[in-house]
């Protein structure tokens, strides 16, 4: 009987646990994607941690769920970590979700198990979820090549032969590649006009490229050539290929096997198209200037399980998606050399349209606090809504700082967004501020205590907090001498022996795991401050004093230094192309405003005034933020200016420099004197 009895209690404490997890699965499923779920019994289920976009396919599924009962449908969203299920009876349903909560299954090929948690729904989004049609502009083209010209052009490409090219088109680290006419520059995404390769493009394409022509594929001849090759469970980042590059049309035919490449417009309207084996892929018109593309990182893709039409996009029938697994793929991508300016209608992602109206890096206080409320202030209150939806999951590192500091202590989160940090832990008092009045009121609506204010003046008593957090703030101030004194008033708030949390953007961030190439060029070019001289700036166009600053040299003199470089910039600010690795550390960084996530604006400012550079004949609004992006020791070396903190660490988190300050005791605040 005490046998029993311990059993029991064992046994209700699984189901308790099962219980919790299934609810954590439920409020998890509300908070990020907005299915709402019921407590009592209905003919649908969601699955949590059985979908596509967790490895879980379509068969494996339906073997578990139709153990209970005739299935009428199974909805598998691409790319979501859950599916939903409707049974014939409710009786069948509701013995789905008592018997197979918590059951566990083992993922095909990778080995790894996942648990199934079922809850009732009583709304399917089967209308959220219509199907997608081709980008305009796009066209696929099957069979353009038969089996054995295609084992002919996959013959003809040597890669031994790449050591021995003078312009180093070695592999990259996710694919193997190889260019032919002009060698296509990753960390610009452009060519070198007046260098092209020797032997120009492979004579066994020219069949393919005059049979391209003729169909009007086409309508001059390509001059370059990239060649990719993918192995299973490689990809390439979403982009669009510089429009100051290459002409209208790009193709790029498929060999080896099918994949699924997935386009995104800038409202946030996204399709993933199959390109099939030995189809040709047409890009032009809207499609090649407007829509990104790529091809996501993973071994198997989301494909429509019956293969009666194959050249779609991916989501042409949501109830009939399962996982295709990947094989090795090559890719022969062609394109024409521009040699005029871009004059598409997509001004406001062209760059040959948007330099004329990009600002000049700011030479004193007053340009730079312009600067900033125009392409940092305006722009977060225009992409507010947008930019929360973006941001709901905290860094671990960041949770980690937080929940090290005792219980009730003070914590202030200058600059805090939409306020995801500030629920971290119940067990500190804390706080937010931020410029934007609509992220505040976001945080508002979730119960947070914030309020709106500048970084720079924060009103709040010196000393009255435990600690202070910033993460990606500092790096929107546009001049060394406004980033140095939003970090004195971040000390300024903190108790003798408080502690402060800085994240700022890397300039070394990892773009397909290469360091930045300006990053190389940067430390292999790098002198002090007393060999830093005016003709150095001329030539290289940095504001190098800003990160090679003597820790003991004077602040006037400091200051002075820099003004005087400034001076000497009076280039526009360039605009980053996303997914490419930074070219400067004072850049505008384009946000593509989602449709229907726009803030109203007043008469005064509409949201093409807002997006700096955005055009009417652009169909959603791209705003532009200023970032001065951090190199490795600047943040570090900016903050050893302060005489009353200790740098307690510094490091590398999520394509951040990060540095943990502790304010000393019984010394006074500021820069040194």
């Amino acid at each position: 009987m005490e046998t029993d009895s311990i059993s029991q209690q064992k046994l209700s404490k699984t189901e308790k646990k099962l219980r919790q997890k299934q609810m954590k699965a439920r409020h998890t499923l509300f908070r990020h994607e907005g299915i709402e779920c019921v407590s009592y019994p209905t003919k649908s289920l969601v699955i949590a941690n059985g979908g596509l976009g967790n490895g879980v396919s379509r068969c494996q599924l339906l073997c578990v769920v139709e153990e209970c009962g005739l299935v009428e449908a199974l909805l598998m969203p691409p790319n979501k970590p859950y599916s939903f299920v409707t049974f014939g009876r409710t009786e069948d349903s509701k013995r789905a979700h008592d018997s197979l909560n918590g059951k566990e299954i083992m993922l095909e090929d990778s080995g790894q198990n996942v648990v199934l948690y079922f809850n009732f729904v009583e709304k399917v989004p089967w209308e959220d979820m219509m199907p997608t049609a081709l980008p305009p502009g796009l066209k696929i083209i099957e069979d353009l090549v038969s089996p054995e010209e295609e084992r002919q052009l996959l013959e003809s490409i040597d890669w031994a032969e790449d050591e021995s090219i003078p312009t180093a088109q070695q592999s990259l680290k996710h694919r193997r590649v190889k260019h032919f006419g002009y060698e296509f520059r990753y960390d610009n995404n452009n060519v070198d006009r007046d260098r092209p390769l020797p032997g120009g493009l492979p004579d066994i394409c020219n069949t393919l490229l005059a049979k391209c022509l003729k169909m009007g594929y086409i309508k001059e001849k390509p001059d370059q050539l990239t060649i990719n090759q993918y192995e299973p469970g490689q990809g390439i980042p979403p982009h669009i290929d510089t429009h100051s590059a290459f002409e209208d049309e790009i193709i790029a035919l498929s060999l080896g096997a099918e994949i699924v490449m997935d386009f995104k417009h800038p409202d946030g309207h996204v399709a993933g198209i199959m390109l099939p084996q030995r189809s040709l892929l047409v890009m032009s018109g809207e499609s090649r200037y407007l829509w990104t593309h790529g091809i996501t990182p993973r071994k198997f893709d989301i494909i429509q399980a019956s293969e009666v039409q194959k050249v779609r996009a991916v989501t042409a029938d949501i109830g009939d998606l399962t996982l295709n697994k990947r094989r090795e793929r090559t890719s022969f991508t062609f394109r024409k050399v521009r040699r005029s300016p871009c004059n598409c209608s997509y001004p406001s992602v062209c760059d040959s349209q948007r330099e004329d109206t990009a600002p000049s890096f700011p030479i004193n206080e007053r340009e730079a606090s312009k600067l900033e409320e125009k392409y940092v202030h305006e722009v977060y209150e225009g992409i507010a809504t947008h930019f929360s939806s973006t941001r709901h999951s905290p860094w671990p590192r960041v949770v980690e700082f937080l929940r090290g500091l005792p219980c009730g202590a003070v914590v202030a989160d200058v600059g805090c967004g939409n306020g995801k940090y500030l629920g971290v832990s119940k067990d500190l008092y804390t706080f937010g501020c931020d410029r934007s009045m609509t992220l505040m009121d976001i945080c508002g609506e979730k119960g947070f205590q914030a309020f709106v204010c500048d970084a720079l003046c924060v009103p709040l008593r010196s000393g009255s907090c435990d600690a202070c957090i910033s993460i990606a703030v500092i790096h929107h101030f546009s001049t060394v001498e406004r980033r140095l004194a939003t970090l004195c008033e971040l000390v300024r708030l903190l108790r003798p022996g408080g502690k402060a949390l800085v994240y700022v953007w890397a300039l070394e961030q990892e773009f397909n795991k290469q360091k930045s190439k300006y990053l190389k060029e940067k430390r292999a070019s790098r002198v002090t401050l007393e060999e830093f001289s005016s003709d150095a700036v001329k030539e290289t166009g940095d504001n190098d004093c800003q990160s090679s600053l003597h820790p003991k040299e004077d602040v006037a003199q400091f200051k002075g230094r820099c003004c005087n470089a400034n001076q000497l910039i009076h280039a526009k600010l360039p605009v980053h192309t996303n997914r490419t690795s930074f070219g400067s550390q004072d850049l505008l960084v384009p946000w593509h405003l989602k449709d229907g996530m726009k803030k109203k604006a007043g008469p005064a400012k509409s949201q093409q005034h807002l997006a700096g550079s955005a055009d009417s004949h652009a169909p959603s609004s791209v705003f532009h933020r200023y970032y001065h992006v951090f190199s490795e020791g600047e943040l570090e070396l900016l903050c050893k200016r302060l005489d009353c903190i200790k740098v307690q660490a510094s490091y590398y988190d999520q394509g951040n420099w990060c540095v943990i300050l502790e304010k000393q005791l019984r010394v006074p605040c500021g820069p040194l004197k």
